[in-house]
């Protein structure tokens, strides 16, 4: 593995671990895709550091459980600003 992405795994890992953010904040933070940051926690990671590995998937894994949640608050507020107009 390229040094580079090394970097940007544990970055990217580091990130999401300290500001529990969903991988598309993650993506759009470090300016890659979704798919990169999905691979990078949930295969790279992994290789190089576990233990980082299992807390970033902890985090993951709340996110993704939660975003029919934040999905359904945002379709609440899309058309709560559509009425006031």
């Amino acid at each position: 593995m390229k040094d580079y992405i090394e970097e940007r795994v544990y970055e990217i890992a580091e990130y999401i671990l300290s500001t529990k953010c969903t991988v598309r904040a993650a993506a759009r933070k470090f300016d890659v895709s979704k798919s990169t940051v999905h691979k990078d926690c949930v295969q790279r990671l992994p290789e190089l550091n576990p233990a980082l590995a299992d807390e970033v998937r902890k985090v993951l894994d709340i996110n993704k459980a939660e975003r029919h949640i934040r999905g359904g608050l945002a379709t609440k507020k899309k058309y709560e600003q559509e009425s006031n107009i």
